[in-house]
């Protein structure tokens, strides 16, 4: 409860694409504001932990960001202590294109190198992830624009490396890729009044079994975020968010037996800025866990911080 108490009570920043000043805290494309879920458990590109729901702010744009993720892992099988540090890191180059004027496309395509620490000494891995491609479809936008509703579906295509070694350790999320086509659908729900703003946000991630006979367990995403436009002139502004972030995972499965110890549950508070000047937007966040339960306590999520980059194009 002190987490939670603390998040909370912390002043955050998150800013939107640069454009004429009036009483909206966001911009004019009405698609802007949908929210994209870049990772899956415990670490990774198989089970990775979000990143949080990032608001893609131009209705056209690319970026590049990083993600890094700490976990704590207990390595030693004779002692209960969450010993081991686990680090996951990405730089992701992503995109959205709008195809009309309610549909429009995201694309992204991560690079990871992850680090952990084991009793034999650290492990390092490093190369591509996985390709996410989403379609975006704006299902509800009110002439006032104060209501606001998206729906996507999308693929994950497997191109990151899976060694079917790494699953047999106490994270088998510590991978470049699930090895398998994975399937995603998204909603995000927006409420826009003046300067303040709500977005709740869910996801569901179905992966499938991948040429060695493992599949990583579904997971269920969400998520509640506020933001206030905290200052702006024509060709600057400054917000800010705060929120709640949720992550069920399903167990893993080999040969169809489910795998003890696999699935889990974590919920973060997260805290943000973002800074605009014209069509160049810089943001940065951090989460950290109001509660944690990975891999049947095995795991806890420690923190999560990321930075990014976008230009509109």
């Amino acid at each position: 409860m002190k987490k939670i108490f603390l998040i909370i009570c912390l002043i955050i920043f998150h800013v939107h694409q640069a454009r004429s000043v009036d009483d909206s805290l966001f911009v004019h494309h009405p698609s802007d504001l949908f929210l994209m879920e870049d990772c899956d458990a415990c670490g990774c590109a198989a089970g990775n932990g979000s990143s949080g729901f990032e608001s893609l702010l131009n209705p056209q744009f690319v970026g590049i960001k990083y993600f890094a993720q700490h976990y704590k892992a207990k390595e030693n099988l004779f002692v209960n202590d969450l010993t081991l540090d686990q680090y996951f890191n990405t730089i992701q180059l992503w995109g959205k294109i709008p195809l009309t004027k309610k549909v429009s496309v995201y694309a992204s395509v991560p690079f990871h190198f992850h680090e952990k620490k084991t009793l034999q000494g650290d492990v390092k891995m490093q190369g591509i992830g996985d390709v996410n491609l989403m379609g975006i479809y704006r299902l509800i936008n009110s002439k006032d624009n104060i209501h606001q509703l998206n729906g996507g579906v999308g693929v994950k295509i497997p191109l990151g490396k899976f060694d079917e070694k790494g699953v047999s350790g106490v994270n088998p999320s510590f991978q470049l890729g699930t090895g398998s086509w994975d399937y995603q659908m998204a909603l995000n729900y927006k409420f826009q009044k003046d300067k303040i703003a709500v977005l709740l946000n869910t996801d569901y991630t179905m992966k499938t079994e991948n040429k060695k006979h493992y599949r990583f367990g579904n997971q269920w995403n969400y998520s509640a975020t506020g933001f206030y436009r905290i200052a702006g002139t024509e060709k600057f502004i400054l917000s800010g968010k705060a929120g709640l972030q949720g992550e069920v995972y399903d167990a893993n499965q080999q040969f169809s037996e489910i795998l003890p110890n696999t699935s889990g549950s974590a919920l973060y508070g997260k805290l943000g800025f973002e800074m605009s000047y014209r069509k160049i937007s810089l943001g940065s966040e951090m989460m950290l866990p109001a509660y944690s339960n990975l891999a049947g306590g095995d795991i806890e999520a420690r923190s999560r911080f990321s930075v990014f980059v976008n230009f509109g194009i």
